[in-house]
Formats: structure tokens, sequence, C-alpha cells
């Protein structure tokens, strides 16, 4: 086993950074502070490749690895989370979705320009009444007239105001349970898809999050995407992938905020001395560097795994469970360390403390990830 980083990953993880260094950190806190998603962004992160990342050539993406995600998610992640869940979002569950289920015809038309960056993607599994119980979904699709029409309403979606395509699960035989659930590609501008309320959130206030309202939404038939009925099994399997990327962010969040805590504690001056000095200050320090580290390889081992075409879905909640937690841990810390400083908005703690906590929550809480993990190692 070889733990080193490659050349390959050295340039990328380079490239990544400074890209976001010059391009992004300049307008972080605007960004945050007026809620604006950047769209401006997207071409520039399609020229580096970052909008189909691990989607092959032929169809448009950079044909990375799985490792290579996960360097790219970290390094936009380190900062600016916001920028680093648009990315996510769009690659790990939209993109990934047509490439693991998408017909030929299908991939030709959705995931090439989602791919190349000139469609952004949004993904819709939850609902007000059905979030880690994904399996209580209430939206229907029923069949008329060589048609789909679709009923019902998604939340906490994505670019659910933004998206130029979305995939949406929809109960197709109420009957059947999790097996009578389907997935659906849904154009923006399709009559009776409507954005709903954009949530005024915490943290992340530059990713654009929302509601997503269907009202006897027509579609064609040939959008069903994946079989009838295995929508829902489909979905937790590009979850299973899609938790890799959360964890890569949290790892990447947890790497800005570590630093950021690192260079205050080497200015900050207190008794006449830096406070890098203190053994208290020392130990977090300490203890937030090896925690990174840790969840940087469970991560990397998940990608990995994912590259060698392994089942990934033990290691990926492991990683997901454990880095995302760590960043909390992490960022809380960088709170701590700034003192009354990190409680104020002209440093950057108090924005990556914000941003921490939708880690453990989205794409599976930490909760669901314990199941997951607990079923694996059980059974059944």
């Amino acid at each position: 086993m070889d733990f080193r980083a490659t050349e390959q990953h050295e340039l990328l993880r380079r490239t990544v950074r400074e890209f976001a260094e010059a391009e992004i950190r300049p307008h972080v806190m605007t960004w945050d502070e007026t809620q604006h998603f950047p769209s401006e962004l997207l071409p520039r992160l399609a020229d580096l490749g970052l909008m189909g990342i691990q989607i092959p050539e032929p169809y448009g993406g950079a044909g990375m690895s799985a490792v290579d995600y996960c360097i790219c998610i970290e390094e936009l992640a380190r900062v600016d989370p916001s920028v680093a869940l648009t990315v996510a979002a769009h690659n790990g569950l939209c993109t990934a979705h047509f490439a693991m289920f998408g017909t030929e015809a299908q991939k030709q038309r959705f995931l090439v320009p989602l791919a190349r960056g000139e469609y952004l993607g949004a993904w819709g599994l939850t609902e007000p009444t059905a979030g880690s119980d994904a399996g209580g979904t209430q939206t229907r699709a029923v069949r008329d007239a060589g048609c789909w029409v679709i009923n019902g309403a998604k939340t906490f979606t994505t670019h659910g105001r933004v998206g130029h395509v979305m995939v949406a699960m929809a109960v197709t035989n109420r009957e059947r349970g999790r097996h009578g659930i389907s997935a659906f590609v849904i154009e923006r501008g399709t009559p009776g898809m409507s954005p709903g309320r954009k949530e005024n959130k915490l943290g992340m206030r530059a990713s654009d999050t929302s509601e997503v309202v269907f009202a006897d939404c027509r579609i064609p038939e040939d959008q069903l995407l994946g079989r009838e009925g295995e929508g829902f099994v489909n979905a937790m399997q590009v979850l299973d992938a899609g938790r890799i990327g959360i964890a890569a962010l949290a790892v990447g969040l947890a790497q800005g905020a570590h630093e950021a805590a690192l260079d205050y504690a080497r200015e900050r001056r207190q008794f006449g001395k830096p406070i890098s000095s203190f053994q208290a200050i020392q130990w977090k320090l300490a203890d937030d560097a090896t925690a990174i580290e840790a969840a940087r390889l469970l991560t990397h081992r998940a990608a990995f795994l994912k590259d060698q075409g392994a089942r990934t879905t033990r290691e990926s909640a492991m990683a997901k469970l454990f880095a995302s937690e760590m960043a909390v841990r992490v960022a809380e810390n960088g709170v701590q360390i700034h003192g009354g400083y990190g409680f104020v908005k002209d440093y950057p703690a108090e924005k990556y403390f914000r941003d921490v906590k939708l880690t453990t929550i989205g794409e599976g809480t930490s909760e669901i990830q314990r199941l997951v993990i607990a079923r694996e190692l059980i059974g059944g």
C-alpha cells in the first residue's frame, strides 16, 4: 500500500487550490451575506473539468478518478464550502444518476451538457414528510396518454431554483413500497414544475437550496430514468458514492478552519508571547491535524475502492460519518482559538462554524450513517 500522493494528484491539488484562492476567496463573504449563487463561476469551473469530474471524456467529462474527485472537492471546500457543495451536488447526485442509470439517448441529451457545465443539475429525493425516511416519498407519477404526470413537492433541493435539469423520485406503484418508487428527468421550464421557497440557511448560504413543486407536471414517457420501480434503489446507490464527496467536503472544510486557526495562533499575542506557544492551544491544533488526516485516509480509501469497482456502502458511510463529525469539532476549536474574534465576521472562523453543520445532515444524517454501518456489520 502506497499512501504517497502521485505527481498527478499534487498537480491537481495545486491547480484547484490556486483557482480557489484567486477566483473564490475574494468573494466568499459577499456571496455568503447576500446569499448570492455564483452562476458566473460555473463556466470557469467547467474549464477546469470540475462540472464532470468523473464522467468519461466521450460524454464531455474530465475522466478523473474518485480519488481525484475528493481532491477537487477538498480544495474548493478549504476556501468556500458553498461552492464545494454546488460542485459535489451537481457531480455526485444528478450527473452521477445519469451516468449510472441513464440510457444512451438520455446520456447524449442530458449527461453531456451536464458534464460540460452547460447545464446545472438538481436532484430531488427529500420531501417535507420524507427526510431520513426517503422510502416515505409522497410525490406521485401516473401514466396518462403516453406521458407521466407528476404531482407533489421536493424540499431542501440543491439547485432547485437554478438547475437546468432535475432528477426527481416519485411513487409509481404505492403497493410495492420502496420498489414502487421511480426516478424521472424534468427540465426547467416544463409546465407544472415551479420553484418554491428559497431556504434562508444558517450556512452554505451561497449554495442554492429551495423547494420544487410539481402540479400536473407532464413529461414524456422516455424521461423515466432507470427501470420503473427501481428509483429508490438506484438513489441509494447514487448516495453511496455521493457520501464520499460530502466526506471530502468535510475534510476540506476542516482543513480550511484548521489553517485559519493555526495562522491566528501564530500571530495573536497574549502575556507577551504568541498563543501558539501555549500548550492548551498546541494540543487543540495537534488533535485537529491528526483527526483531519485520519478522515482524509478514510475518505480516500472509500474513493480508492470505488475506483476498483468495489461496493462501498460501509466505507462511504464510515468516511462521511467520521469526517463530518470531525469537521464540526475542528470548526468549533477554530472559533475557540480565535476567542472573541471567532464570533465576528472579520475572521473566517465563524463562517466555517456555520457551514460545517450541514455535513452531518446532508446526504444522510449521522444517525442514518450509523444505521447503515450497523446493518453492514450485522447483516439484514
